[in-house]
């Protein structure tokens, strides 16, 4: 069997939040509780919902994204990734790629043809990840600097 044909998905709420802080806190090792509240509070209105990937009622990822709003001289026709969790234990498993697909067909409803997400460049599983679902370098670059 499938292990991804137990996975429901769902829209990401401001209820999920200690769901999402806890998976969070799981990978990064740290309480970004406020962040994630903001975060869960802002993305109702992204254009796209955000997603929650569970199993028997058991929240094992979530992903963030939101279409743009012409915001900083991009076009309507651009989504951003914005974050992607999984519980360690369902990584591997196909569970980021579920979430995913079904935000890349939300993307597509509303209009985007384009999807950016930035990635470390030393973060090779997540540069990987990326480039098995199709991405590549883009025309941006981030600038930075440092105080």
């Amino acid at each position: 069997m499938d292990p991804t044909e137990k996975i429901g998905l769902r829209p990401l709420t401001i209820k999920d939040l200690d769901a999402v802080s806890a998976i969070d806190i799981s990978l990064l090792g740290k309480d970004r509780r406020e962040y994630w509240e903001y975060k869960l509070e802002n993305a109702e209105t992204s254009g796209v919902p955000s997603l929650a990937a569970e199993v028997e009622g058991k929240m094992i990822g979530f992903i963030l994204g939101k279409a743009s709003g012409w915001e900083y001289g991009i076009p309507e026709n651009v989504g951003w990734i914005d974050t992607l969790g999984v519980v360690k234990e369902w990584q591997g498993r196909g569970v980021s790629q579920l979430l995913f697909r079904e935000m890349y067909s939300m993307f597509k409803k509303v209009g985007v043809d384009t999807i950016y997400v930035f990635v470390e460049w030393k973060k090779w599983d997540l540069m990987r990840f990326f480039e098995k679902m199709n991405f590549q370098r883009g025309d941006m670059i981030n600038l930075e600097m440092k105080l």
